[in-house]
């Protein structure tokens, strides 16, 4: 491969390009676990839950590929294994089925999870001045944000609503 020379270091490139290595494990792991609810919700807001936690993983999925092609752009290989995005990540699998409350409340966890991983990066690529790391990593807490909030809005008044 030949040199690149886009305005950031090589030492920059490779922190950025780890930084959003975890952003991709997470994103992973949290599109895992929100398709595995989506699979297997129950009780009075199944269909409620089922279309969100589906919106959601759907968008998650969407998002990995630009991630990865961004590490890629930055010259580094993408994490692409299960192994590597469970050492990764700092979302970890649900091996039961829990009912419909705990789903929303791991959730939670995931999207917030998610976006403190996301900010990390994002201060790692501002900090470097990349400009398309760090706007793709501004819509992604955005994102992120809003789901967190949408999920959360299910566990008011003692999870009621679940």
């Amino acid at each position: 491969m030949s040199k690149i020379n886009i305005g950031i270091s090589t030492e920059d490139r490779a922190n950025i390009a780890a930084a959003l290595s975890r952003v991709l494990a997470d994103s992973y792991m949290l599109y895992l676990k929100t398709h595995n609810f989506h699979w297997n919700v129950t009780g009075p807001m199944f269909q409620t839950l089922h279309i969100m936690f589906m919106e959601q993983y759907t968008e998650l999925w969407n998002a990995l590929d630009n991630i990865a092609e961004r590490i890629r752009a930055l010259g580094h290989f993408a994490p692409g294994t299960y192994a590597r995005f469970v050492e990764l990540s700092s979302i970890k699998e649900e091996a039961g089925v829990p009912n419909a409350q705990e789903m929303i409340r791991q959730l939670v966890d995931g999207q917030e999870a998610l976006i403190r991983t996301v900010r990390e990066a994002f201060k790692i690529a501002d900090d470097a001045n990349d400009q398309p790391s760090a706007g793709m990593l501004s819509d992604r807490m955005e994102i992120h944000e809003k789901n967190a909030w949408m999920l959360r809005s299910f566990l008011e008044n003692g999870g009621q609503g679940a």
